[in-house]
C-alpha cells in the first residue's frame, strides 16, 4: 500500500471519486490517501494528478485492520 497526496481539493475530489468504486483505501484529514500500488497507474491514465509520499507505515496499515471502536455508555 502506498501513501499519495493530491495537489488540491478539486483533484482530491476527483481522485477519491475514481478510487472509491475501484480500489480499497483510506484517506485522512491530513490530505494523505492510502491506495494499493496498482491504483497509481489507473489514476495517472485518468489524468488525476498526485504525489507519491511513499510506502504506508505499519500504523497506517494497522488503522485499516483495527478501526477504533466506539465508546459505549450504559
Amino acid at each position: 500500500m502506498i501513501i499519495i497526496r493530491f495537489p488540491d481539493h478539486e483533484m482530491e475530489r476527483r481522485g477519491l471519486g475514481f478510487l472509491a468504486a475501484r480500489f480499497p483505501g483510506k484517506s485522512w484529514v491530513t490530505g494523505e490517501t492510502l491506495v494499493p500500488e496498482a491504483a497509481l497507474a489507473h489514476l495517472a491514465l485518468e489524468g488525476i494528478k498526485f504525489t507519491v509520499e511513499g510506502p504506508a507505515t505499519y500504523d497506517q496499515l494497522a488503522s485499516l485492520r483495527n478501526p477504533a471502536t466506539a465508546e459505549v455508555h450504559g
